[in-house]
C-alpha cells in the first residue's frame, strides 16, 4: 500500500506578500495587474476570497467585488526563493517528490512510514516545518493515491490536513462535486449535467462502456479515478518529453502587459518543475486559445538548453509579441519546454507553428508533464 501526500501552499503569492509586509496581514490582498488596464488576478488572499474573488479573474471585476483590496504587483523571484525553501523541507523527508508548480507537490512517503511514524504524522511534520522555517501555512492531503490526495489537500483550506484512510477513497469522493475530479473541466461539468451527473459518486456508478463513449480512450482511466483508484506513481524520472503549464482565463484579454504577466507566471511554473526534475530543453512552446476557441501552438528552438524561468520567459515573450493583434483576444495561455537531452531538427533560433485542433477539456491552471 502506498502513502501519498499532496502538499499545497495556501494562497501562496498573496501569503508571501502578507508575510513580507506586516501592514497588510489580515487584509484583503490581490496580487496581479492594474484594474485600469485589464489586469488579471494572479492570487487572492483568503480575506479577499470572502468577497468572491479568485485567481484569473479580471482585476477590475475583483476590485468591484472587494473595493478595499490592496493590489500588489507579482514578485516572481521572491516566490521562487520561498518555493525553494519549502521544497528543501520536502526533500529532507523523502527523495520521491514531484513538484507541480511553485506552491504544490506530490510526495511518496511509503518508504518513510513505520509503525511509530504514520503518513499523518509526516504530514503534520511538514506543516510544522513550513510554519516554523518559512512562516507560512500549507495544506496537506494524505491518501493512497495522487488524485485522492490532491482533492484532500483542498478539503480543509487554509492550514488544512485531511487524511483519507485506505479503503474509504470511493466514499470520500462520492458526495463531492464532479468538477473536483482531475481531468473534469468546466465544459465537461456542463455536459455531465445533461446526464444528471453532479457528484463524483454518480459518475463512478456509470459503466465502463459509458465512460468510453463519453471520454474516449481516457474512459477506463477516468472511471477508476472516479472510484478513487489511481496507480500513477509520484514521478521523478527524467524521461519526460515535455513539461508545460497553462491557465484558462475567466475573461478574454488582449493587453500586452497582462499577457506578459501570465506568460511569466506559467514560465515560473515550468521552471520550477524542470528544476525539480533536473531537466533542460531546447524548445519553448507557447499554446494559445483565442476568444473563438481557435487553439494553436507556436514554438521557438534555441541553441543552448534552457531551464531557468528568466530564460524560458524571454523566449516565450518573443513568441507572444508576434501573436498580438488588435482584434485578437486570448482565453488560454500555456508555456512548455521540450527536447530534453536531444538535438532538435534545427539548432538555430527558429520560429514555427502548427494548429492544435484536437483539444481535451482541461482544468484552469493545469501543469502537465508529458
Amino acid at each position: 500500500m502506498r502513502h501519498i501526500l499532496h502538499a499545497d501552499m495556501d494562497a501562496f503569492y498573496a501569503s508571501v506578500e502578507q508575510y513580507d509586509d506586516p501592514n497588510i496581514r489580515g487584509k484583503p490582498v490581490l496580487v496581479g495587474g492594474s484594474p485600469t488596464s485589464r489586469g488579471v488576478v494572479a492570487a487572492a488572499s483568503y480575506e479577499a476570497r470572502k468577497f468572491g474573488v479568485h485567481s484569473a479573474m479580471p482585476m477590475s471585476s475583483a476590485v468591484r467585488r472587494c473595493p478595499n483590496a490592496i493590489i500588489v504587483r507579482p514578485r516572481f523571484d521572491r516566490y521562487h526563493e520561498i518555493s525553494q525553501q519549502i521544497r528543501a523541507i520536502f526533500f529532507r523527508l523523502t527523495p520521491l517528490v514531484e513538484p507541480l508548480s511553485l506552491d504544490e507537490a506530490y510526495l511518496d512517503v511509503t518508504d518513510v512510514v513505520t509503525e511509530d511514524r504514520t503518513a499523518e504524522a509526516i504530514a503534520r511534520e511538514i506543516k510544522l516545518r513550513v510554519k516554523m522555517d518559512v512562516g507560512l501555512t500549507i495544506s496537506v492531503g494524505v491518501a493512497t493515491c495522487k488524485s485522492v490526495a490532491k482533492v484532500a489537500s483542498d478539503f480543509d483550506k487554509p492550514d488544512g490536513l485531511t487524511v483519507v484512510p485506505p479503503g474509504t477513497e470511493a466514499a470520500f469522493f462520492a458526495p463531492l462535486p464532479v468538477g473536483k475530479l482531475q481531468g473534469i473541466g468546466p465544459k465537461t461539468v456542463e455536459r455531465l449535467k445533461t446526464d444528471s451527473i453532479d457528484t463524483i459518486g454518480q459518475l463512478a456508478a456509470k459503466s465502463e462502456s459509458w465512460f468510453v463513449q463519453r471520454f474516449g480512450k481516457r474512459g477506463p482511466e477516468m472511471r477508476l479515478m472516479a472510484m478513487g483508484q489511481d496507480d500513477r506513481p509520484v514521478s521523478i524520472e527524467r524521461g519526460s518529453k515535455s513539461v508545460s503549464a497553462e491557465t484558462t482565463l475567466y475573461e478574454d484579454i488582449t493587453e500586452l502587459e497582462d499577457l506578459r504577466a501570465i506568460v511569466r507566471q506559467q514560465s515560473e511554473r515550468v521552471a520550477s518543475h524542470l528544476e525539480g526534475s533536473g531537466l533542460q530543453g531546447k524548445t519553448v512552446t507557447l499554446k494559445l486559445r483565442l476568444s473563438d476557441f481557435t487553439t494553436f501552438t507556436r514554438q521557438m528552438t534555441v541553441t543552448h538548453p534552457v531551464s531557468d524561468a528568466d530564460q524560458i520567459d524571454a523566449v516565450a515573450q518573443i513568441i507572444m509579441e508576434r501573436e498580438i493583434a488588435p482584434d485578437r483576444w486570448f482565453r488560454l495561455i500555456g508555456v512548455g519546454v521540450s527536447h530534453f537531452g536531444e538535438e532538435p531538427d534545427n539548432p538555430q533560433l527558429t520560429l514555427f507553428g502548427d494548429d492544435d485542433d484536437d483539444e481535451q477539456d482541461e482544468e484552469p491552471d493545469e501543469l502537465s508533464n508529458g
